[in-house]
């Protein structure tokens, strides 16, 4: 499935879904607890405010729901969006690279994670390969905005 069919959602909901989705949820129980608020509190550091799921799923329900189960793209990524995206996804501290003008995120990513971050990326995200990592079968990628 390309991008092209993928729904978008917001940076904020698409880290709500995917830490719900850490709890261990399958596709339908996040739709169904969402729609029907059975949520958590949010003790992360991210404080998510999971109510706000809820009422978009209750606005665009047809949206939500492809989200969840077919995947989805985000509208527009910032570089610490994709940092906190990484570690609740995948549960890996990625390295933030904020010098002005060579915003990046390092991080070292197996292929299904790799193609994953791909898929979900917002237009305007270039994944660079940047040699092995020390772990079996994943690469260091940085993750950069593309230069026009």
């Amino acid at each position: 499935m390309g991008t092209a069919s993928r729904v978008k959602l917001s940076q904020m909901d698409a880290l709500m879904v995917e830490s719900l989705r850490a709890l261990g949820w399958t596709n339908d129980e996040l739709v169904r607890k969402v729609k029907a608020g059975e949520l958590p509190v949010d003790e992360s550091p991210f404080h998510f405010k999971y109510e706000l799921l809820t009422a978009f799923a209750a606005e665009e329900p047809e949206v939500f729901e492809a989200s969840v189960t077919e995947g989805y793209q985000i509208k527009y990524n910032t570089v610490r969006g994709i940092r906190s995206w990484i570690l609740i996804t995948f549960g890996k501290e990625p390295e933030l690279l904020l010098e002005e003008g060579q915003e990046a995120v390092h991080v070292s990513l197996t292929a299904e994670e790799k193609e994953k971050l791909a898929n979900t990326l917002s237009f305007g995200w270039a994944i660079n390969e940047e040699g092995q990592a020390s772990s079996e079968g994943a690469s260091l990628y940085r993750i950069e905005p593309i230069q026009r």
